[in-house]
């Protein structure tokens, strides 16, 4: 049906989810850094992170991960030549990663924060008085609210991501985009093969909404829903 194709598709849509995985997983990490600086009472903090989420969603995807790839290596290289280094070359799936990571943690950093900010700061204090420290707070007390209620954000950035990891084809990343353009200029059928990868794309979306609808339905366990 795919021309001898399916295989190399399948390893791209490998890649694809390789490479959303660990993004997501930066991204988090970036978010909830940024969420604690935005809301810590040191100003240099709040300044920092404001100023990141406010540059990261301002400049399109595709303008930041061309900066990275291409910008960062002769940056690096610049500096390396002046140390008397030799010439580095950028592994795309690192630059691909960190990029999509670092786009999406300023997302996230949004997420977080409202979603701390939807926990009542009288349960903080509750624990607190219990003789709790900051870290068991957030960890057993914050932490699990918090992701009760950012988990709809969650899901839709989670989904947006999948989809935005088509971009890492621009630095020569061999996701399923590029092993479907390939593929289609190969055998000159590109709605087959583009329409193949849509359809892979379909399938991680929903199974992706399948899984954050099972994990919102457990952590409302407990909790009852008020009919309005």
């Amino acid at each position: 049906m795919l021309q001898g194709y399916g295989a190399s598709l399948l390893e791209g849509a490998m890649l694809t989810l390789l490479v959303a995985f660990s993004s997501l997983g930066i991204a988090l990490l970036l978010g909830l850094a940024g969420a604690l600086a935005k809301l810590s009472r040191v100003r240099p903090l709040r300044w920092l992170a404001t100023g990141y989420t406010t540059l990261i969603r301002a400049v399109p995807d595709l303008v930041m991960m061309l900066l990275v790839f291409y910008g960062g290596q002769m940056l690096v290289n610049q500096i390396g030549e002046r140390l008397g280094w030799d010439f580095i070359d950028i592994n795309p799936f690192v630059a691909g990663v960190l990029t999509i990571g670092f786009i999406f943690g300023a997302y996230l950093t949004e997420v977080l924060r409202g979603a701390f900010l939807a926990v009542p700061p009288g349960q903080r204090e509750a624990a607190q008085a219990y003789g709790m420290n900051g870290r068991q707070v957030l960890w057993r007390i914050v932490g699990p609210q918090m992701l009760r209620h950012a988990l709809p954000a969650l899901s839709n950035n989670w989904l947006v991501m999948i989809k935005s990891t088509s971009i890492v084809s621009v630095i020569g990343l061999t996701d399923m985009m590029a092993r479907a353009g390939q593929a289609a200029g190969a055998t000159r059928e590109p709605f087959l093969f583009y329409g193949a990868a849509a359809l892979m794309y379909l399938l991680f979306t929903s199974v992706s909404e399948l899984g954050f609808a099972w994990l919102q339905k457990r952590l409302s366990v407990g909790n009852r829903q008020v009919a309005l």
